[in-house]
């Protein structure tokens, strides 16, 4: 290992005696979190400018991706104050601030802000909330001709990503992906999306699209 790879892992082992990250092998999480970045690029054919990740928790895969593609510019999206602080540190620590933000708000207020609506070519999600939230929120944050990755189980169900809604959102039809073990998939944002999406957390969490 480097000494950058050394130091993200201690970063990492600290995220999960904070109680950040979740159970299993740290090797694991990464190569999930690596499999994010391989399905992206494969995708788009390169290597992205930027990326967001939304619910950053603790720096899987954001983290690791902003490692894997050391030039590209990022926002961790992270509600939760005190992994947003933690996140903020780690940023500093690994010496990625001056390419990566973390952003202490709600994910899909920052859809809906101008500085950050439809301007990333790369947005992922692991363990973010339910299909349809997370296609909502994402909508606002992917460019058109970016993608939007998602963790997934490892049975598909075409049913959790219902192509006419997706296209509500701008959309085309899910792709399902397999790296090693970990499962994916990729929406790929065709159009831009409506203005009144994403809608409000409450309007997302009582009247999700589908």
């Amino acid at each position: 290992m480097n000494p950058s790879t050394d130091r993200l892992l201690e970063v990492l082992e600290q995220a999960r005696a904070a109680g950040s990250l979740g159970p299993g092998p740290l090797g694991r999480h990464i190569a999930h979190s690596e499999g994010f970045g391989a399905v992206a690029s494969e995708t788009l054919g390169r290597t992205p400018r930027n990326f967001a990740d939304l619910g950053a928790g603790g720096g899987i895969p954001g983290l690791v991706l902003a490692q894997y593609w050391d030039e590209a510019r990022a926002s961790l999206v992270e509600i939760r104050r005190r992994r947003a602080l933690a996140l903020q540190l780690a940023v500093e620590d690994l010496g990625m601030d001056d390419r990566i933000d973390v952003l202490e708000r709600r994910a899909e207020s920052v859809g809906t802000d101008r500085a950050y609506r439809e301007q990333f070519e790369v947005v992922t999600a692991r363990s973010f909330g339910p299909p349809a939230v997370t296609a909502e929120v994402g909508s606002g944050l992917v460019e058109v001709g970016g993608v939007l990755v998602v963790s997934e189980p490892p049975t598909p169900d075409p049913s959790r990503w219902p192509a006419e809604h997706l296209a509500q959102l701008g959309f085309t039809t899910a792709h399902p992906v397999e790296v090693g073990e970990a499962h994916f998939v990729v929406l790929r944002k065709e159009q831009a999306v409506p203005d009144r999406f994403p809608r409000t957390t409450a309007t997302l969490s009582k009247r999700p699209l589908w």
